[in-house]
C-alpha cells in the first residue's frame, strides 16, 4: 500500500489528556519517523509534532483520533509526492556535491 510523509501539528492546553495521547501515539509507532513536544507554559499548552510515513487512511484515523480528546487540537500537512525521493542524493542543479548534502542530512 502507497504511504504518505506527512506532519502532525499536536496543541494540548493544559490538563488535557496526556495520557491517552500518549496511548494513541504508541499504537501508531510503527508509523511514526519522529515525534518533538515543546511545553509552552506562559500560554499554557504543549505543542507536539509527529512526523509519519503511512497510508492516508491511517494518518487520518490518527490526526482524527488525537483531535477528539478533551483539551487537544490537531491538524495534518502531507508533503508533496514532488518533494520527496531524493534517496541520498543531492538534489539536481545545487552544484552541491553528494558528500555536502549527505553531512547535512546528519546535522538535521
Amino acid at each position: 500500500m502507497e504511504t504518505r510523509v506527512a506532519v502532525i501539528a499536536v496543541i494540548v492546553r493544559q490538563g488535557g489528556a496526556v495520557a491517552e495521547l500518549n496511548d494513541l501515539l504508541h499504537q501508531y509507532a510503527g508509523y511514526i519517523i519522529g515525534r518533538m513536544g515543546v511545553p509552552y507554559p506562559a500560554r499554557g499548552v504543549n505543542v507536539i509534532s509527529v512526523a509519519v510515513d503511512a497510508p492516508a487512511d491511517v494518518i487520518s484515523a490518527l490526526s482524527g483520533k488525537l483531535g477528539r480528546l478533551p483539551g487537544v487540537t490537531a491538524k495534518t500537512v502531507y508533503a508533496p509526492d514532488s518533494a520527496l525521493g531524493c534517496g541520498g542524493e543531492a538534489p539536481a542543479n545545487t552544484g552541491e556535491s553528494p558528500e555536502k548534502h549527505e553531512e547535512s542530512r546528519h546535522l538535521l
